[in-house]
């Protein structure tokens, strides 16, 4: 018979033993606690070692790491917020992302909506609390620092309106080649207008 410190775990033995005393007795051997004490590792029995043979438990206590369940989060999360992120998102809304890139190769660039919220902050800080008066006094002060805000209905229209009526003055008008533009209006002489007259009036003259 293999010695008790090579005996697998019950579990692993498969059905053969009943859920009885014989298994539980079984389980006991597999302890690696009476291996140390025959080993002369442990010098002194535990307090424990004679209860647990006598009365051996049905199920080896075993710590196994709990398998993780997935599905719907109980604790809703709640979202990051910062204070930014209202001045940020009511700039966007006024004035857009502009025409201008981020250059992100520049570590001391700065956004104007950066430039604005910080301007916001710095103003909120002298003693301001009405929001709809520091966003607009933000405005004017990025402005007389040579910052030029446009709200997002005056960028279009200011896009839109110069190149259409351009080109409406150009299609009513008659085209003409660049030949005809550039040579002068050629003088008729007063003898070919006054052959013209008499012939019309012969041919109208009665026979």
């Amino acid at each position: 018979a293999a010695p008790a410190s090579y005996l697998p775990s019950p579990s692993l033995r498969g059905p053969t033993f009943s859920r009885g005393v014989g298994s539980a007795r079984q389980k006991a051997l597999s302890l690696p606690t009476r291996d140390l004490i025959r080993a002369g590792v442990l010098k002194e029995k535990p307090l424990w070692f004679d209860i647990y043979n006598a009365f051996p438990p049905l199920r080896e206590p075993v710590f196994r790491r709990p398998r993780l369940r997935y599905g719907k989060a109980k604790a809703p999360i709640q979202d990051i917020f910062y204070h930014e992120d209202r001045i940020r998102a009511k700039f966007y809304a006024t004035y857009g992302s502009g025409q201008k890139a981020f250059d992100l190769f520049n570590p001391n660039f700065k956004s104007t909506c950066q430039r604005f919220v910080e301007k916001y902050i710095e103003l909120q800080k002298l003693g301001e609390a009405d929001e709809e008066k520091l966003f607009v006094d933000t405005g004017k002060a990025l402005l007389a620092e040579g910052v030029i805000l446009r709200r997002v209905g005056e960028a279009r229209t200011h896009q839109e309106g110069g190149p259409v009526s351009w080109k409406s003055e150009h299609v009513d008008g008659k085209p003409q080649t660049a030949l005809e533009e550039n040579q002068p209006l050629k003088a008729v002489p007063q003898d070919q207008h006054l052959g013209a007259a008499e012939e019309q009036s012969k041919g109208l003259s009665p026979p």
